[in-house]
């Protein structure tokens, strides 16, 4: 809402309160002020000049040489090269040393041989924006009344000079579109009266009920509609003033009687409407709702075509109207009008944002209604309409009005007590003070002991609840004064719980291991909402998608993170490594929000070492990936409860690919890319992994104990273990340790060998068993005992044989 200063004094004297200062008051109070803007503070040297002559340059077709009276001794010559420059008009002079807006300076120059002491101004020269400057003097100069007095200062004339405050108004605040809502507000601020407009005007002896008649079919929609007439209009421009207060407000004159309405809109937050009443070809106004398809052509030559929620002002047949938001164009007021019928009226909101919305028409007036406008300012509105157009463009207004009304005025009444507002404020007002700041409001008050009863006028819709009461007192009594507490209890330090520690241990382990964290979308395609799950369920598909590749909510991370290699491949990024901490979200059936469930995943393809100095080269393999993992467990202290199980899995390779489990539960998955899904998304070889995070954030690790540094020496035995293809190494391994008794500490996998030299159907398991006893040294004969005894539970159970 951009609010003219000078115009805000007609309602509120603001004597000794500048624009800077009355915008640091209405701030404080609860209303931002954006910024305070006076066009023409850089505007210097320009006044009202008198064109005495005006004849063609004799060297340039598109030039005049304008003589100019500037109310000085002697007229100064002016080269012009406006279309619209004629004798005898009064026009805007920068004079020589005049500086406009950008720091442009005037000087003394000549043009194609001859002279210019000035320069005649455009509005768009003066500072004005192009799409406020009326139609007429849109593509040339600015052209005053003829009465305009030679040498006076075009600033003030044009009220250049006027400071414009911008609001940030919040949706509650709907009161304050209006200059009426804002001298209130500011009023209440300064604690001085407020003067409300003049709606006086003198009235013929025709009635208004003798040329139409109103009925209302959507009366829920529309519960109150006025119309008053006036006749012998003459339709011109509109006096100065109010063209320089519409233009600080941001609205474009048009004519004086468009202007009027327009002016109304912005002084009491009423939108009118003026017919052309000889157009509207009926002595008839019939509200109701549009028919399906029904067609209207609006004030901007636009056939729209309209819905049945859709409110319609009609002449008792067709469409005149579209109800709040755009007349049509068969009423439309124009040069020839001579009678106005004046519409205000009271619509409701959300059928007018509805048509606003459908046909894309968002205007100052659709935004009040949508809003909420003051019931009882509409009659007021039309009375002061009228009185307007019978001084500005010489109308006579018609007796009385005609009115459909059906509305419930009945202001709000809300109650609350000194003690709830000194107990939530932390403050000691007296019932004194917050009874005047009620009355500062101009709301009505009763007391009642200590409790107060307060009426809130219609304009203050916002007031519905004591917490409105309350947010009135603070913003008055001032946020400046409220007393500052320390506050009182115990206070508990911020920290980290342990999930979210052991998510961060995480991101900086994988970061640590070379992984780059990548985030990806939620949403995915039918395709791959399902692939690569853990726990396969039915995708959660939305009810309006934004694409089809945005259609589902993901069951598993995999899908985006093969996406993002495959993008890099594409493009010559050939070895990659990413991990995600991401959330899938889990179908739980219908009618019932989805689970979501927070996940670890990661891809890995290309080279996992490349030292060419050393010659040392390796790829990522199954190996190389199950290695990260194991790293992540054992940061985290949970290794020796995570395991290994072969597997297979859509999507994965059918030899590479395995379970992890946690304490024997299933919790993810590593494995190799199918070579048919590497193919289809042309991929190198690639490996991934996905983890639910819960179990594995949550598990229990136990306390960390520190060991002394053993005093006694280990004793290593290797051994070549030759079994059948299908013995897993895993479960070697744990048959080894367990016979190996307290005694044998570790067993380490470092070898796996299959090919030449090996029986087929057979392959080699090399593991390294270290045995320890921390209270003494061991002699071989013990060490010999407890070997032989692994040797032989693993020939036994295992079938393995000591390879030669």
């Amino acid at each position: 809402m951009f609010v003219s200063y000078k115009w805000l004094q007609d309602y509120v004297d603001l004597q000794g309160v500048s624009p800077e200062d009355l915008a640091e008051k209405i701030t404080r109070s609860g209303i931002e002020v954006e910024g305070v803007e006076t066009i023409g503070k850089d505007i210097k040297n320009v006044v009202i000049g008198h064109v005495l002559k005006c004849e063609q340059h004799p060297d340039a077709d598109k030039l005049n040489i304008c003589l100019v009276d500037i109310g000085e001794e002697e007229p100064v010559q002016i080269i012009c090269g406006a279309p619209n420059v004629a004798s005898g008009q009064k026009v805007a002079v920068a004079k020589v040393g005049a500086v406009l807006p950008g720091n442009f300076k005037i000087k003394k120059a000549k043009l194609r041989g001859e002279v210019s002491q000035g320069m005649i101004c455009s509005l768009q020269e003066l500072g004005v924006e192009g799409k406020l400057v009326p139609k007429e003097h849109a593509d040339g100069i600015y052209v005053f009344h003829e009465d305009a007095l030679v040498g006076a200062d075009v600033v003030q004339e044009l009220g250049l000079d006027d400071a414009v405050l911008e609001l940030g108004l919040t949706p509650n605040r709907s009161d304050c579109l209006s200059m009426l809502g804002v001298a209130y507000e500011v009023a209440a601020i300064l604690g001085v009266e407020i003067t409300k407009p003049s709606t006086k005007h003198n009235e013929t002896s025709e009635k208004a009920s003798d040329y139409i008649s109103i009925n209302v079919d959507a009366k829920e929609e529309n519960p109150l509609y006025v119309a008053k007439l006036v006749n012998n209009v003459k339709i011109g421009p509109s006096p100065l003033w109010m063209q320089n207060r519409l233009i600080a407000a941001g609205i474009r004159p048009h004519n004086n009687v468009v202007d009027i309405t327009n002016y109304i809109l912005l002084e009491y937050g009423q939108p009118l409407h003026a017919f052309d009443y000889d157009r509207l070809g009926s002595k008839e106004i019939l509200v109701r709702k549009a028919n399906e398809g029904e067609k209207i052509i609006t004030l901007d030559d636009e056939e729209r075509t309209l819905k049945s929620s859709h409110l319609l002002i009609t002449n008792g047949q067709e469409p005149v109207a579209l109800a709040g938001v755009m007349g049509g164009a068969n009423s439309e007021v124009q040069n020839d009008t001579t009678t106005i019928l004046i519409e205000s009226a009271y619509f409701k909101g959300s059928t007018v944002r509805s048509a606003s919305k459908d046909h894309g028409l968002r205007s100052e007036a659709s935004t009040r209604f949508e809003k909420g406008v003051d019931p009882n300012r509409v009659r007021e509105a039309a009375e002061r309409a009228a009185a307007l157009m019978a001084e500005y463009a010489d109308g006579d207004v018609a007796y009385g009005s005609v009115a459909f009304d059906e509305i419930d005025m009945q202001p709000q009444v809300v109650s609350i007590t000194l003690e709830k507002i000194n107990s939530t404020l932390g403050t000691d007002i007296s019932a004194e003070e917050v009874e005047q700041i009620f009355k500062r409001l101009q709301f009505s008050v009763e007391t009642k002991g200590n409790q107060f009863i307060v009426t809130a006028p219609t304009r203050r819709g916002d007031i519905t609840i004591e917490e409105d009461l309350l947010e009135e007192v603070v913003r008055l009594y001032g946020y400046d004064r409220l007393p500052v507490t320390l506050p009182e209890g115990e206070a508990t330090p911020g920290g980290l719980s342990s999930y979210q520690q052991k998510r961060r241990v995480s991101r900086r382990y994988f970061e640590g291991a070379g992984l780059l964290q990548a985030v990806t979308y939620s949403l995915t395609s039918d395709k791959k909402a399902a692939q690569y799950a853990i726990d396969q369920r039915e995708p959660v598909r939305l009810v309006m998608p934004m694409s089809e590749e945005r259609s589902n909510l993901r069951l598993s991370i995999i899908p985006q993170l093969l996406e993002i290699v495959s993008y890099n491949i594409a493009r010559k990024n050939d070895t990659l490594g990413f991990y995600e901490i991401g959330s899938v979200f889990l179908n739980e059936g219908k009618d019932v929000l989805p689970t979501e469930e927070e996940h670890i995943a990661g891809v890995l393809t290309g080279k996992w070492h490349a030292h060419a100095w050393q010659g040392e080269n390796k790829d990522v393999d199954f190996f190389v990936t199950k290695g990260i993992l194991e790293g992540l467990c054992k940061e985290l202290g949970i290794d020796e409860a995570v395991s290994y199980r072969q597997a297979t899995k859509d999507g994965f390779h059918p030899g590479r690919t395995a379970e992890i489990l946690l304490d024997g539960e299933v919790i993810g998955f590593i494995g190799g890319v199918h070579p048919e899904v590497e193919k289809e998304l042309d991929l190198n070889e690639t490996y991934a992994f996905e983890l639910k995070a819960l179990p594995l954030f949550h598990y229990e690790k136990a306390p960390l104990q520190y060991q002394p540094i053993p005093r006694f020496p280990y004793i290593t035995r290797d051994i070549a273990l030759v079994v059948e293809q299908d013995v897993k190494a895993g479960e070697l391994q744990s048959l080894i340790k367990e016979t190996g008794g307290k005694l044998l500490k570790e067993v380490t996998l470092f070898d796996l060998y299959q090919g030449e030299h090996m029986e087929p159907g057979k392959k080699s398991l090399a593991y390294s068993l270290k045995y320890f006893d921390p209270e003494r040294t061991l002699t071989d004969e013990e060490v010999v005992k407890t070997h032989d005894k692994v040797l032989a539970a693993v020939k036994d159970k295992a079938g393995a044989e000591l390879r030669g």
